[in-house]
């Protein structure tokens, strides 16, 4: 059974930065697509970032060039810098891989910036 487990999440001020992990376990496939998805109290999850498993990369206009999106194995990274407070919310990992139906999600990582 494939697993997402996502860890770095925590509290920050604004400005600073923090690294997500998402590592992706439970038997032998290849990813298609991996993804940060996020949600903040009150509006909808949206996606933050995505990679393809030719690395082909996209972000949402509001975390370009601030926030970096990468892959090693199956571990996928979301490196966060320059933190906003609008960039709270609850960091969600995502995969969609060949061969399996439908996308696997994590349980989720806080993710708070303090002004």
């Amino acid at each position: 059974q494939v697993r997402l487990v996502e860890s770095g999440g925590g509290l920050v001020q604004a400005g600073g930065s923090l690294r997500l992990s998402c590592v992706v376990s439970g038997g032998v496939f290849t990813i298609n697509r991996m993804a940060w998805h996020r949600q903040a109290p009150g509006k909808q999850r949206e996606l933050v970032a995505g990679i393809t498993g030719g690395d082909e990369i996209e972000y949402v206009d509001s975390v370009k060039g601030r926030f970096t999106i990468s892959r090693a194995g199956k571990t996928v990274y979301l490196q966060m810098n320059s933190l906003k407070s609008e960039d709270t919310a609850v960091y969600y990992c995502n995969g969609r891989f060949a061969g399996l139906a439908g996308d696997y999600w994590g349980k989720g990582t806080q993710v708070t910036v303090s002004s």
